[in-house]
């Protein structure tokens, strides 16, 4: 699972089981109808190996309902904001 940046500062989550091959397809451009395409050049920002493809998928789907702010805590590795920003959204004012 990956998370990258794109160049229109969004993010792009997805599963794979080549990490190098995916990133160059998405910067290069493969499927006119991806996400990315229109977004390159993308980045590599944060990824997690999994070594069953069912449980990759379930937090590939979890970590696509995070918000923005979330999901830049989590590249960043600022534990203290994923907490935070975990807990109820209306304690903290809304944010994405």
């Amino acid at each position: 699972m990956y998370i990258l940046e794109c160049s229109d500062a969004s993010y792009y989550i997805g599963i794979t089981s080549n990490l190098s091959k995916r990133l160059y397809e998405h910067n290069r451009g493969v499927d006119i109808s991806s996400y990315t395409y229109s977004r390159k050049p993308v980045q590599l920002k944060w990824y997690a190996e999994f070594t069953d493809v069912n449980l990759a998928i379930e937090k590939e789907k979890q970590l696509k309902g995070w918000s923005r702010r979330k999901k830049k805590a989590l590249i960043d590795k600022d534990w203290e904001k994923l907490i935070q920003f975990s807990k109820n959204y209306t304690e903290f004012g809304k944010g994405g």
